[in-house]
């Protein structure tokens, strides 16, 4: 057994993933929990309060998005500084996205302030739809900086491995305000803007946890443009993957409504359970992202590329884990979400497609996760634009041309998952990505996949 093997076997040990991508996930799953919560709550105020949520948290779920986008972008830059032995420096990482988490929920304030009614009437076609979600907008996104500021400081406290701060500060303002809708909605009699202002509470006193985490470390709070400019390239990069995958799905929703409402409400529910494993699959991309941020600032490339082999083969095992689940579900999961036979009948033509894939996405997942770690964002921007401009978007709209139903649109989104697969275990085997050091010196080139 060589070295770096050796060296992995320490580091990546279940015990230690397991320490990283759990917590990892109790606070990816907050968020989600505590909005059907919300929607529950509002849902007993009638058609249009619901509706109202539905459109208004559409919008600040990009707000969330963007927030995804700043920890990822921070974790391997901070697991970098800490891998080298400088914390200090790990945690001024923090900082600096804190400042630039601080300026985009200013700017989504004052959008919201502005341009929330316009936005939340066109999305719900106006109507009292409209008015009432463009209510909710503007109070709701008094949020977006503390949403943002915790964003930021779980990048930086799980890049210096710190996962048992983020739990506390993530789950207690969820809890909090998960008693705080019912009661400013109904005994306080505050209706739907209860919810908004729930959601405020909850999101501003997190931000504040966090800030106050960084307050703690005793570190320069000054704003550095230098770095801010260089976490926002990452930004730029992660973005644009982002938007991939939003053009990706938005059209194959597009596609599949035009195959009829059976389809559509099938592929609704495949959709959203793969949503759902890709929940639970980037826990395992958290722990991965910090991991190898880690081993490549302490200069270790071999550890790096030992560590990667094995977090792949961990998300085969997840992934494989969530297969098993799918397929023994497929005659049940679907009538938890609705009794129409034909909807059943529907998912079926996909479960076979959800199913194969599963195995295949916990190692791209777990891959993009090594990735993101090792600050290789470029080559993954141009991997998931190559393969939803050149395979998921043409696939689904042939499946459209070709009248191929919900199986085509499926067999669509397989192709983009193993042309994702293909990319990443290239880049793998060339070892590229494995550039150590503090900071990652990016070459002067770096073609896009072919």
């Amino acid at each position: 057994m060589s070295q770096s093997t050796r060296a992995a076997d320490r580091v990546a040990a279940p015990r230690r993933i397991a320490a990283l991508a759990l917590p990892a996930l109790v606070v990816l799953a907050a968020e989600p929990l505590y909005v059907l919560v919300d929607t529950a709550v509002v849902g007993h105020l009638g058609r249009v309060p619901l509706a109202a949520v539905a459109v208004g948290g559409t919008v600040m779920t990009l707000t969330a998005w963007l927030g995804t986008v700043v920890a990822y972008g921070t974790t391997g830059r901070a697991a970098r500084r800490f891998g080298a032995g400088d914390r200090a420096a790990a945690v001024a990482e923090g900082v600096q996205s804190s400042w630039l988490a601080l300026a985009a929920g200013l700017l989504v304030v004052v959008g919201m302030q502005f341009g929330g009614g316009a936005l939340a009437s066109a999305l719900a076609g106006g109507g009292e739809v409209g008015v009432a979600a463009g209510e909710w907008l503007r109070i709701a996104s008094f949020g977006a900086p503390g949403l943002l500021l915790a964003a930021a400081g779980n990048g930086w406290l799980r890049g210096v491995q710190d996962t048992r701060r983020p739990l506390l500060f993530v789950v207690g303002p969820n809890l909090l305000s998960a008693v705080l809708c019912p009661v400013l909605v109904y005994p306080v009699g505050m209706g739907l803007i209860g919810s908004a202002v729930a959601n405020v509470i909850a999101q501003t006193l997190c931000g504040a946890l966090f800030v106050a985490a960084l307050v703690s470390e005793r570190v320069s709070l000054r704003p550095r443009p230098r770095i801010i400019g260089q976490q926002l390239v990452l930004g730029r990069d992660l973005l644009i993957r982002g938007l991939a995958f939003q053009a990706s799905f938005l059209s194959a929703t597009a596609v599949a409504a035009r195959f009829g409402a059976a389809v559509v409400g099938a592929h609704q529910i495949a959709v959203q359970l793969w949503f759902f494993a890709a929940l639970v699959l980037d826990a395992l991309a958290i722990a991965a992202q910090a991991l190898v941020g880690a081993a490549l600032g302490a200069g270790d490339a071999a550890v790096a590329r030992a560590l990667a082999r094995r977090i792949a083969w961990f998300g085969a095992v997840c992934g494989t884990a969530f297969a098993g689940l799918a397929l023994a579900g497929a005659g049940v999961v679907p009538t938890w979400f609705t009794s129409e036979r034909a909807v059943h009948e529907q998912a079926l033509v996909a479960w076979p497609w959800f199913v194969a894939m599963l195995p295949l996405a916990g190692v791209v997942f777990a891959l993009d996760g090594v990735l993101i770690g090792a600050g290789d964002i470029r080559y993954l921007r141009n991997l998931t634009v190559a393969g939803a401009m050149g395979g998921f978007l043409p696939a689904i709209w042939l499946a459209y041309a070709f009248d191929l139903g919900l199986g085509g649109i499926w067999a669509g989104l397989m192709l983009f998952v193993v042309i994702r697969l293909i990319g990443l275990l290239l880049r793998l085997r060339t070892g590229a990505w494995a550039v150590t050091g503090a900071v990652r010196s990016e070459p002067r080139s770096d073609p896009a996949p072919a």
